[in-house]
């Protein structure tokens, strides 16, 4: 059984004047509390919240009289965690200030601090006693809600001043078990696709990360070329105009995507997912022998491990079991004579060496990835599940059958959900048969 989190942030109705002015006051008082706190365990060497509670507690409830006591120890618990963090960036010689800067805050809550109303209500404790906030909810918390869900006894909000509302952030607790796998789906992670085997079939979901890479390195480079001048290296502008291109969104949303159609094709047909076991640094494995400054660069922002922590993370939220396999010559051998593929010329179509058979480099991966997958009586043999469809001769991966993928452009899997059922049927239903 696994403990399962998800943090969703809904936000309020734009609020009352009266009632944001006080929300405004606590926000204020509770900044205060976590800077002097802060200060304290950074000047004594504090990272834990018990011991500075414990030394702390009784000052601020004298220094704050009006605030719910439990804002003291979910106060003390922001801090010690902000003090842990830069304790140890000091202790690695990368923190810049000898104290951290407490610019921006959100309001921790326990269990004696907040509480639901209903589902679209929210009531909070201040200095001024309890006041409640209307919700808008939206599909992704009502998800979460109707699946059975439970909601945790803490969340922090934290106030948009702009708009006037107030953001809350929930987090969802579900314990889920995994099932016994009936069969394996291979997932083989590479710079621009990822590629799955599913009965015999090879789909190729293109991710096109080396042109999402490459463009936001050439919008970076003239960004910092052009603000450098104007208004130095460190300046707070170019930061600001950095951060609106969000790179890291337009990943996040890729692994996330492709990983939520894997796992559920994997739940909807009970097998487990098999990935390749790599190492903790594997860009710098990948590079030793790289020399081009470009391929480099692009293999550091790939992020092979961000893909799978995606679908680890999700295969967790349903309860599909992850087999970690080792990678090792996985698109160089054949896997029907175990020759080495001869590849030309930068291909990704390779001929075995013995068989003569053409292979697609990526379908190899998955095939080999398939067959070191481990049965259910823990042996190696080739699991049943995946040869059943496989079109050729009556071999399986006979030399007559086609080891081509099926490509999925980026421009449509990206957007399955939305897309008609005409549209997506003909791929996702085929995958879940």
């Amino acid at each position: 059984m696994a403990r399962v989190t998800r943090a969703v942030m809904v936000r309020s109705v734009k609020l009352p004047r009266k009632v944001f002015r006080l929300l405004v006051e606590l926000e204020g008082m509770y900044h205060n509390m976590v800077e002097q706190l802060v200060m304290y365990a950074i000047r004594n060497n504090i990272g834990s919240f018990t011991r500075l509670k414990a030394i702390k507690y009784h000052e601020m409830r004298k220094h704050y009289p009006r605030l719910p006591s439990h804002y003291v120890y979910t106060a003390c618990q922001d801090a010690a965690t902000r003090a842990k963090s830069f304790l140890r960036l000091k202790r690695l010689g990368l923190a810049e200030r000898d104290y951290p800067e407490v610019m921006r805050v959100s309001i921790w809550l326990d269990d004696h601090l907040w509480r639901l109303d209903g589902y679209t209500m929210v009531r909070i404790a201040t200095h001024k006693g309890w006041i409640t906030v209307e919700l808008e909810p939206h599909k992704q918390y009502w998800k979460y809600i109707n699946r059975g869900w439970k909601l945790a006894s803490e969340a922090k909000v934290k106030l948009d001043k702009r708009d006037r509302r107030l953001i809350v952030h929930l987090t969802f607790i579900k314990v889920v078990g995994e099932y016994k796998p009936e069969g394996y789906l291979p997932v083989d992670v590479n710079e621009n696709n990822v590629t799955i085997l599913v009965d015999g079939i090879a789909y190729l979901f293109e991710t096109s990360t080396e042109k999402l890479v490459l463009g936001y390195y050439y919008r970076r480079k003239f960004i910092q070329e052009r603000y450098d001048k104007l208004y130095g290296v460190k300046s707070r502008v170019k930061r600001k105009v950095v951060r609106k291109l969000k790179e890291r969104e337009k990943k996040n949303d890729i692994r996330w995507k492709v990983a939520n159609i894997i796992v559920r094709v994997a739940h909807g047909k009970q097998y487990a997912i098999v990935l390749e076991k790599l190492g903790k640094k594997v860009a710098n494995n990948m590079i030793k022998r790289v020399r081009d400054g470009w391929l480099r660069h692009r293999i550091f922002q790939a992020s092979f491990r961000g893909i799978q922590r995606a679908i680890e993370e999700k295969a967790r939220e349903y309860g599909v079991p992850v087999i970690y396999v080792d990678p090792r010559n996985t698109s160089r051998l054949c896997p029907v004579h175990g020759a080495p593929i001869v590849y030309s010329n930068g291909s990704r179509i390779g001929r075995c060496s013995r068989g003569g058979e053409l292979w697609h480099r990526d379908v190899v991966a998955t095939w080999n990835l398939l067959l070191r997958a481990p049965r259910g009586d823990g042996s190696h043999a080739l699991s049943p599940a995946g040869l059943a469809r496989v079109d050729g001769s009556p071999v399986p991966l006979g030399s007559t059958a086609t080891h081509d993928p099926t490509g999925i452009p980026k421009s449509l899997w990206t957007r399955w959900k939305s897309l008609p059922l005409t549209q997506y049927a003909t791929i996702l239903n085929r995958m879940k048969r």
